[in-house]
């Protein structure tokens, strides 16, 4: 279930409005290869290793802003001004008419009879130890519940969010905050379970000391909701006072949320002067959605699918609907009409967590990702091909929407489909629309349309449309009944979860199956982006001139990752990003500025060093935007550490941790970079306080434990590494420094646990190499060649892990 509005949070180890994180490299060659580490392990020298280098002499002086005083607030484009829908309505009565009765319509309302669907009348719901009342007084609509200190309060209901299945409530805070309320009125009908109120959280515990209490970070509206529930949002942070002036054109998604501002459109229809100069193609708008004009599409008698008359030449219409319908976060403060996605916000791949390894939808992602998967993007539809864009319906009911470009003689057959004709199992949906329910009580559907692969299914552990129904039968039995029906599965246009779930793994192979993938045109921009994301590092020459090779991709998606793929590569390397500093989209060039940000000087002629230093400005100032986000400041403070400017990095990751104190990895690389400054002694009461805000975190453990082995408090260290490797079963990283610190004291135990550790992540490099050597140390040499020949199979071309066989077999080193 998603945890947050529209709006994504940035990462908060990746440029600012990343939405996905790249994963630990899993193998640290040239820094900790996989076995010379462990052969004469020194546990103090492995856990104290830093990321926080000497001040260079070198770095970027142009962007000193980064220490001035905060950017203002967002200030205003200049571009056309918005004239409101009532203006649009003079001329466009049908399509003001249609929108009218959408969600569009009312994503967002000031709180009132009419627009208040909710039970206020003294309706009591308990959720934890807390019972909230919904009340109405002098008029209003009011709600009783837990304040940021957790005690009960009077809170005025100032905005109704939604309709449709559920609507929420915005409640108003001091600093110009508007906070979404986490307990929400199921707007179904009563037959469907629904008319009653329910939280957006069943099962946890989430009080008021918990970023996802409706008084926090993650239900703010200002941030988390507003630009897509709203036309003309300006967010109007002010970092020095931190707070807002929020302000928009319209309350609601109105016809400027899509069209863009008006004015120019309105001079040219009234012939208001200066119109003669007006684009009159254009007609003055400032987004043209004509993607659909004069198309038509033809059904092929052979395939029984139709094809588009004339090619798609742009995906404006599409990126003008991702602008909300994705997931994403903001990168920029303004939002240019008509720009591509990118130059305003940072899209999120294919990412585990994100999405299953076939693509198909897991957290709420939206439509936009699992769209850019399908075979319909490919052939050219739009959205609006099958969505009225006014009134948000379907241009048909049922599968006549489907039939438009699919014989229905061929496809809405029981020959076809396999069931009753008329079924719910029959609509063309049910298979290759999946759905998957978010927010309790809202499900959305897949727009990956894929081809049901219950065989893939079984194979990779995702969801199979078949078994969603047939919940008593297995994937198993629905491959071998599609088998019976039609014979071999057809791979379908998305083949690719094998290979994105093997690199997920690290499995024998992967690296070279990732790069190939990543160069197969055949395969959705989005698949080829994520297979670069999964890339642990770049292992040879070839491999190298691969990536450089998309870094002139055609998809920024493609050479945003193919940037990200240098990260951990050798210094001069990264020389080959500079390229993309001028890169047409922003949210690659802002990838590109953090890959290239600490090269030395020596490496880069004067023109490339001002090149670099635009490239850091640019993404300084997307941090800037961002202020309001500890996400931000963290970013900034890993972006000061990395060219040397250790004092101001501390300034933003304190930052950070003022806006949340909860926030973990400010934490975490604040006492990292305390140690790095000989204040070490700082950091212990740092870990500590996180630990009792974030109990469950593992990291500040893992950190934690690090610090007790630096003071020799080794009894401490070892609880504390353990209980890091216990939270996160998922990371064999913390496994893994776990055995090693216990290897010192009972080897035994550290092989057991490192044994464990292998049987959930059977491919992990570290884990394999610990074993290598343990066993080896323990005087089991058949045990210590079984799992370095396993090492020696995931990676061939290391010398230290062959030479460790010889030595193993008996032979020379």
């Amino acid at each position: 279930m998603d945890r947050r509005c529209s709006g994504e949070a940035p990462s908060a180890t990746r440029p600012t409005g990343d939405v996905g994180r790249r994963p630990a490299s899993r193998y640290r060659a040239g820094v900790e290869p996989a076995l010379a580490g462990l052969l004469g392990v020194a546990l103090t020298l492995l856990l104290i290793a830093t990321h926080v280098g000497p001040a260079r002499r070198d770095g970027p002086r142009s962007w000193l802003a980064v220490r001035a005083e905060p950017t203002p607030a967002a200030a205003a484009t200049g571009g056309p001004a918005h004239v409101g829908e009532s203006v649009c309505r003079a001329c466009h009565a049908g399509e003001a008419a249609a929108w009218t009765s959408s969600d569009h319509a009312r994503a967002m309302a000031h709180a009132s009879e009419s627009t208040v669907l909710g039970d206020f009348n003294d309706a009591r719901f308990t959720y934890g130890d807390v019972t909230s009342v919904f009340f109405r007084r002098d008029g209003k609509y009011f709600v009783r519940t837990d304040g940021p200190a957790g005690d009960l309060q009077d809170y005025e209901i100032t905005f109704t969010f939604g309709v449709e299945p559920l609507q929420q409530y915005l409640i108003a805070l001091p600093g110009g905050r508007l906070q979404a309320l986490s307990i929400a009125w199921d707007s179904r009908a009563k037959e469907q379970g629904g008319r009653r109120w329910f939280h957006l959280h069943p099962g946890e515990k989430v009080d008021h000391r918990d970023p996802l209490h409706w008084t926090g970070l993650q239900q703010n509206w200002n941030y988390m909701c507003a630009e897509c529930h709203s036309t003309g949002l300006r967010r109007n942070y002010d970092p020095g006072s931190k707070t807002y002036a929020t302000t928009f054109s319209a309350i609601d998604v109105s016809c400027e949320s899509c069209h863009g501002p008006g004015a120019r459109h309105v001079a040219w229809a009234k012939r208001e002067p200066g119109w003669e100069a007006i684009d009159a193609q254009a007609k003055g708008l400032m987004i043209r959605l004509d993607e659909r004009r004069g198309v038509t599409w033809a059904i092929d008698p052979r395939t029984g699918s139709a094809a588009r008359s004339k090619p798609r030449q742009t995906t404006r219409e599409i990126e003008t609907c991702a602008l909300c319908h994705a997931r994403r976060a903001p990168i920029w403060a303004t939002i240019e009409p008509g720009a591509p996605i990118g130059d305003s916000h940072r899209v999120a791949l294919l990412d585990e967590g994100l999405y299953f390894p076939d693509g198909q939808s897991r957290d709420e992602v939206y439509e936009y990702g699992s769209f850019l998967q399908s075979k319909m993007f490919a052939a050219g539809v739009t959205c609006s091909d099958c969505h009225d864009p006014h009134s948000l319906t379907l241009r048909a009911s049922g599968n006549a929407v489907c039939v438009q470009c699919h014989a229905p003689e061929r496809f809405e057959s029981a020959s076809h489909h396999r069931h009753r004709q008329g079924s719910t199992a029959a609509q063309c949906v049910a298979c290759h629309m999946p759905a998957r329910t978010y927010m309790v009580v809202d499900p959305r559907r897949d727009h990956g349309f894929r081809i049901p692969r219950p065989d893939q299914s079984a194979a990779l552990g995702t969801p199979d449309a078949c078994t969603a129904c047939h919940a008593d039968k297995t994937s198993q039995w629905a491959a071998k009944q599609i088998r019976a029906w039609h014979g071999a599965p057809r791979p379908g246009f998305i083949r690719f979860g094998d290979v994105l779930h093997a690199g997920s793994r690290g499995a024998p192979g992967a690296r070279a199956s990732l790069l190939a993938l990543a160069q197969d045109r055949s395969h959705p921009a989005i698949a080829r982006a994520s297979a670069l994301a999964r890339l642990d590092r770049i292992a040879d020459p070839a491999a190298l001139a691969a990536v450089r090779m998309l870094l002139r991709d055609s998809d920024p998606l493609v050479r945003r990752a193919a940037a990200a793929a240098y990260t951990g590569a050798p210094t001069r390397a990264r020389r080959d990003v500079l390229s993309l500093l001028d890169d047409p989209v922003r949210d690659v060039r802002l990838e590109a500025a953090r890959q290239v940000a600490g090269l030395p000087a020596a490496l880069m002629s004067a023109d490339e060093q001002k090149q670099r230093d635009r490239g850091i400005e640019e993404y300084v100032a997307s941090l800037r935007s961002n202020a309001d986000r500890p996400e931000a400041h963290h970013n900034l403070g890993l972006l000061l550490m990395d060219v040397g400017r250790p004092a101001e990095a501390e300034s933003e990751l304190t930052a950070a941790l003022t806006l949340d104190p909860s926030f973990v990895p400010a934490a975490v690389t604040l006492a990292d970079l305390l140690r790095a400054l000989g204040r070490d002694a700082e950091a212990e009461p740092l870990l500590r306080g996180m630990i009792e805000r974030q109990p469950n975190a593992a990291s500040p453990h893992h950190a934690l434990g690090l610090w007790l082995v630096r003071a020799n408090r080794r009894a401490e260290a070892i609880d504390a590494l353990k209980r890091a490797a216990d939270l996160a079963p998922d990371d064999p990283r913390m496994a893994y420094v776990y055995a090693v610190a216990l290897s010192a004291t009972d080897r035994a135990k550290a092989l057991a646990t490192l044994r464990e550790s292998l049987a959930r992540h059977p491919h992990d490099r570290e884990t394999l190499s610990g074993l290598a050597a343990f066993s080896r140390d323990a005087g089991a040499r058949d045990d210590a060649l079984h799992y370095a020949e396993t090492l020696a199979a995931l990676e061939p071309d290391d010398p230290s892990v062959r030479a460790f066989v010889r030595q193993m077999r008996g032979g020379p080193r």
